[in-house]
């Protein structure tokens, strides 16, 4: 059975075998009028780390820096992910 290709989305995405967990950093971003580079000072995380979780190719986030992104950006981890069923 061939794997059907993903549906394009402007969010990025990382896929799992049950649905699609969904990244809104850039959202949350451009609500706050903050800057990548700004967060990733704030939450004392590397940029190029942060970057990987706003595209959307993270395999894992601790939870810890979860919470410290949610501090900042002052929201909830539903406010930054979401899930999409396939």
């Amino acid at each position: 059975m061939a794997i059907p290709e993903p549906r394009p989305e402007t969010r990025p995405e990382t896929r799992t075998a049950e649905g699609r967990i969904i990244v809104k950093l850039d959202d949350l971003l451009y609500q706050r009028r903050m800057t990548l580079t700004e967060l990733a000072e704030r939450v004392d995380i590397t940029l190029a780390n942060l970057s990987i979780l706003k595209t959307g190719k993270a395999k894992a986030i601790r939870f810890s820096t979860l919470e410290s992104i949610c501090q900042v950006l002052d929201c909830q981890p539903g406010d930054l992910l979401g899930f999409d069923t396939l």
